[in-house]
């Protein structure tokens, strides 16, 4: 007997199991039915015009940041192409204030050059110098060349003591 109480034991410990899985899943399918329940409920109950007005509140606050954020985005860009014309505008200005200075400093140089031009002649006119090439009379030439060169070329005792 105690093999058929220990087999009955087994099989009523199976209904159990069986009996308490049953329970288990009815529970858990009860509550998921609360659960549903209580979401549509609740979303009968809603006030859909609160929501509305909610959502419309939330909408305007959107177009205005983003009318917000569009205008200073406009004023940036303006800004920076207002100070990209300033930047060629001073660009083209450092550039013209650059030939003003090297005409000045051209003519200024073409100046001090054509003083001392005029300072070189001056001087010049004061020296006292006898010419030894191309004087005046053809005697005097024939009498400074040596014998055997050529009249149109000075020989090359004129040219060392130049």
């Amino acid at each position: 007997m105690s093999s058929d109480s220990r087999s009955e034991r087994e099989r009523l410990k199976e209904e159990y199991k069986a009996h308490y899985r049953k329970m288990r899943e009815s529970k858990e399918h009860l509550s998921r039915a609360e659960k549903s329940r209580n979401i549509t409920e609740a979303l009968r109950d809603m006030d859909t015009s609160q929501m509305m007005e909610s959502f419309d509140g939330f909408l305007d606050s959107l177009k205005h940041k983003l009318a917000s954020v569009e205008a200073r985005l406009d004023v940036a860009m303006d800004s920076l192409t207002l100070e990209e014309q300033l930047e060629e505008t001073e660009k083209q200005l450092d550039e013209e204030m650059g030939r003003s200075r090297a005409r000045d400093t051209l003519s200024q140089l073409k100046m001090e050059m054509g003083l001392l031009y005029k300072e070189i002649e001056r001087q010049a006119d004061h020296i006292q110098v006898d010419k030894t090439i191309g004087s005046g009379s053809g005697e005097e030439e024939t009498d400074a060349e040596e014998p055997g060169s050529r009249p149109d070329r000075p020989n090359d005792n004129t040219r060392e003591h130049e």
